[in-house]
């Protein structure tokens, strides 16, 4: 998971007058909320806490709570003021500054990344591609040429990329999140199966389709367990516990 670095005092347009000190589960939450502002239909000024908990995927007490942390209370009677709101997340989440991204390694899962037209829409831009092997770098992907790894930190300099995406399989992942910190990258976004060693003052996500799956693998195994047996007793224990942390 990534560690928190929290800011002092900053000024926002409009918007919040000091960097608030977020709980990581309300941080995690932000881009759905603005995910579900960037769907309204177009003209909406307000929005209620219902409604856009709805379209979050969230309960509404957690909604106003997490708004709370942002200084944005809402309207009783009226809601949200939808611009307003939009322009607080951008601002939080350091959206407004269109961050530079490399993506290394462009192999299968890579390359999809890579060709991927919604990250401009969110707020990034990825400026950069890197590979290692000979029958990649060269290779011309959305516009942008596939580099040699060995290029990267002057691309990075050049370019003030302060986040990487790893792509690369497992077994090269650790040398490549080396290779990124040397060249001054502090965030970095690991799609390789594996756990990254980073100094302090890099925070690393780690995104691991197969451990999702097995997440869900779980919970199916739950649902039928349950449903094995009268009353949801299975071998003699009653299976309603809750799941999670």
């Amino acid at each position: 998971m990534s560690e928190q670095r929290h800011g002092t005092t900053h000024g926002a347009p409009g918007a919040v007058p000091a960097f608030p000190d977020l709980p990581e589960a309300t941080i995690a939450r932000l881009p759905e909320y603005l995910r579900a502002l960037h769907n309204l239909e177009d003209g909406a000024e307000t929005i209620s806490s219902e409604g856009l908990a709805a379209a979050a995927g969230v309960n509404s007490a957690k909604l106003r709570k997490d708004l709370s942390h942002l200084g944005s209370y809402g309207t009783r009677g009226v809601g949200y003021d939808v611009a307003l709101l939009t322009a607080q997340i951008e601002y939080i989440l350091g959206l407004d500054q269109r961050r530079a991204v490399c993506l290394v390694g462009v192999g299968n899962l890579g390359h999809a990344l890579a060709g991927y037209d919604g990250f401009a829409g969110r707020g990034f831009r990825i400026v950069a591609l890197f590979d290692a092997a000979p029958g990649r770098v060269g290779e011309v992907i959305n516009g942008l040429l596939v580099r040699h790894i060995d290029e990267l930190p002057q691309v990075a300099a050049e370019e003030s990329i302060a986040i990487g995406v790893i792509a690369t399989p497992a077994s090269a992942a650790q040398a490549v999140a080396d290779d990124l910190v040397s060249a001054g990258v502090t965030s970095i976004l690991n799609f390789a199966p594996c756990v990254l060693s980073v100094p302090s003052g890099v925070d690393v996500r780690k995104v691991d389709l197969a451990i999702e799956l097995q997440i869900l693998s779980f919970h199916e195994h739950r649902k039928a367990s349950l449903t094995a047996l009268p009353g949801g007793r299975v071998n003699g224990a009653v299976g309603t516990e809750a799941v999670g942390s």
